[in-house]
């Protein structure tokens, strides 16, 4: 599918130096996830409690659901088909779980604070879903507990597709995000986990930046700070690593650890900042299907350390 000519012609990708709020106008998404609306125009319901949220969230109809203020839950939160979630405010968001989109198409999560996500919770969840579209959030943890105190911060699994990442902070955590769940689950993942990740801030973040088993990601424009792994293509996962910016990082990108299938990886026009990569094998993913703009590389860190995180829009 990547190889026809309509898709070549689709993935023209001038490098232009986009202005600070490009990111925050954006009114649609970039990427694989290109086209999902969420509740679109449907009238919009605030709510400010946890029982509150899950009502609101619940079903397929078209909603936009507003969260206002920090919201304490245990365990996720499931979300319906057709749904947009919207943080309040610069500080409207969830601590202690999180969100689980499920068995479910056409969602959008926006402006959020998600923080310390207690095991076996991730912040968010994508699972058995397509068309998502994340964009804007604050995930963040601490370094002080055991790797395993906190589950991830950002996973994509089970067969999910489309999906894009963008304009989000991920901070103090050793668990960025995973994109595929298991060297055993190819019967479900192969030909699907396409997702784009542009304009992410990860910051002390340890590894998963992303982790993409069997997949097809791009990761374009996104500032790495202070990993020890960051961007790890496994199980023959196919990725274009595209002008970012990595700082204090070990290793940028490997295709070598962890799985007994080395993934696949395509770089051009990164700064590396000292940091090594590990490019076992050379991918065949240097178009993708859709247009974008990837900005240079020397203009990602002013444009996302102004852009990214909940509070920006």
């Amino acid at each position: 599918m990547l190889c026809t000519v309509a898709a070549a012609a689709l993935a023209i990708t001038t490098a232009v130096a986009l202005p600070q709020s490009a990111g925050a106008a954006e009114t649609s998404p970039i990427g694989f996830g290109a086209g999902t609306t969420g509740g679109g125009s449907a009238s919009p319901v605030t709510v400010s409690t946890l029982a509150a949220f899950k009502t609101a969230v619940t079903g397929n109809t078209a909603k936009v659901v507003r969260v206002s203020g920090l919201i304490s839950l245990t365990g996720q939160v499931d979300l319906g088909s057709n749904t947009t979630v919207l943080g309040v405010g610069s500080s409207s968001g969830f601590t202690g779980g999180g969100l689980r989109i499920k068995e479910a198409t056409n969602v959008v999560v926006r402006n959020l604070n998600i923080s310390k996500p207690l095991k076996p919770s991730d912040g968010i969840t994508v699972q058995e879903s397509t068309k998502v579209w994340i964009d804007h959030n604050s995930f963040s943890a601490d370094r002080e507990h055991d790797k395993d105190y906190y589950d991830g911060l950002l996973d994509i699994n089970h067969g999910s597709d489309n999906v894009t990442v963008s304009w989000n902070t991920f901070k103090d955590h050793f668990k960025g995000s995973l994109v595929g769940h298991s060297d055993n689950n190819a019967s479900e993942d192969t030909g699907h986990l396409k997702v784009t990740y542009h304009h992410n801030h990860f910051s002390n973040v340890y590894s998963r930046i992303p982790s993409l088993r069997f997949g097809t990601g791009h990761f374009y424009d996104n500032y790495v700070q202070g990993a020890d792994t960051a961007v790890h293509s496994r199980m023959g996962a196919q990725m274009l690593v595209e002008n970012n910016v990595f700082r204090t990082t070990k290793v940028a990108v490997t295709t070598n650890r962890s799985s007994d299938v080395d993934g696949y990886a395509n770089l051009r026009g990164n700064d590396l900042g000292g940091a090594a990569t590990e490019i076992s094998r050379t991918g065949t993913f240097t178009s993708p299907p859709y247009s974008y703009s990837a900005e240079p590389a020397s203009s990602v860190v002013a444009s996302v350390t102004s852009g990214a995180g909940a509070g920006k829009l």
